[in-house]
């Protein structure tokens, strides 16, 4: 039973006669831009080289060339086409696809734009050392961004770019960055532990549907020097006394904040 050609398969070498061979090649430098599209289907590379060559091919072209997998040499000829390499969209899919060769991928990644990058973070296949280097290229670009992009890089990012938004210490940006299913517990640990966890930004956590509840992140809270009386108020209650006793023993906190440690102790049944 005879099957369908599967057009994303390994390009081939399969032997073709010189007269086929010439009109494949002719057809491939000549087609208008309706028929480019099949001829970019082939599995024959020289064919598809020679399509590379053809002044209709354009990124719509290349964004059904991109589809493919195992055309790694045939990327490597796009990224050396001047012509080609103008197109934004072009330079976005080369760095995206698989099969490009890392050198290439790494020299025209810092070209992208933040959401370019951003795009990059969250597509599947994307190989790890990409996504990493887009990862820091965005934390690296992140302090001169507009607070628009901000907004959007802490309802989008990556746990590393949330987490270097939280370092900015903002309370519109680290209000959403909460609420972003990538920070970790870790991350934001860490944060009610720094300087940039101010009054304001712990009531914010305090406050937060998805955080306030967990034992260690309720236990930070207690221990910053910085957390308004209020929280001490609702979050003592039914502490274990040897927690309550390393809050006494700790040197941040506040003579005031101290003294609701003790007097829930001693409210506490025996």
């Amino acid at each position: 039973m005879s099957q369908e050609p599967d057009h994303t398969s390994l390009l081939t070498d399969s032997p073709v006669n010189v007269a086929d061979s010439a009109a494949l090649l002719l057809e491939a430098l000549t087609a208008d831009k309706d028929h480019l599209f099949t001829v970019i289907q082939t599995h024959r590379a020289e064919v598809l080289q020679a399509a590379l060559r053809n002044p209709n091919l354009d990124s719509k072209h290349l964004g059904a060339f991109f589809k493919r997998r195992g055309v790694g040499p045939l990327l490597a000829a796009i990224y050396a086409h001047k012509r080609l390499m103008e197109s934004h969209s072009v330079k976005v899919a080369l760095v995206a696809h698989p099969d490009t060769p890392p050198h290439i991928a790494q020299t025209v990644l810092p070209l992208l734009y933040i959401f370019d990058l951003l795009k990059l973070c969250h597509i599947p296949g994307v190989p790890a050392d990409i996504h990493l280097a887009a990862e820091r290229k965005i934390v690296q670009q992140l302090p001169t961004q507009p607070l628009g992009n901000k907004l959007t890089m802490a309802r989008r990012g990556t746990a590393a770019i949330v987490e270097a938004l939280l370092r900015e210490g903002a309370q519109n940006i680290i209000e959403i960055c909460l609420d972003n299913p990538h920070l970790k517990e870790g991350a934001l640990h860490q944060f009610l532990t720094s300087s940039h966890a101010t009054a304001e930004n712990v009531s914010l956590v305090a406050r937060n549907s998805r955080w306030k509840n967990r034992p260690n992140i309720r236990l930070a809270i207690l221990k910053n020097p910085r957390t308004p009386l209020i929280w001490f108020t609702l979050f003592l209650p039914g502490l274990p006394a040897a927690t309550r006793l390393d809050l006494l023993a700790s040197p941040r906190l506040t003579f005031a904040q101290k003294e609701l440690v003790r007097k829930s102790g001693s409210r506490s049944p025996a």
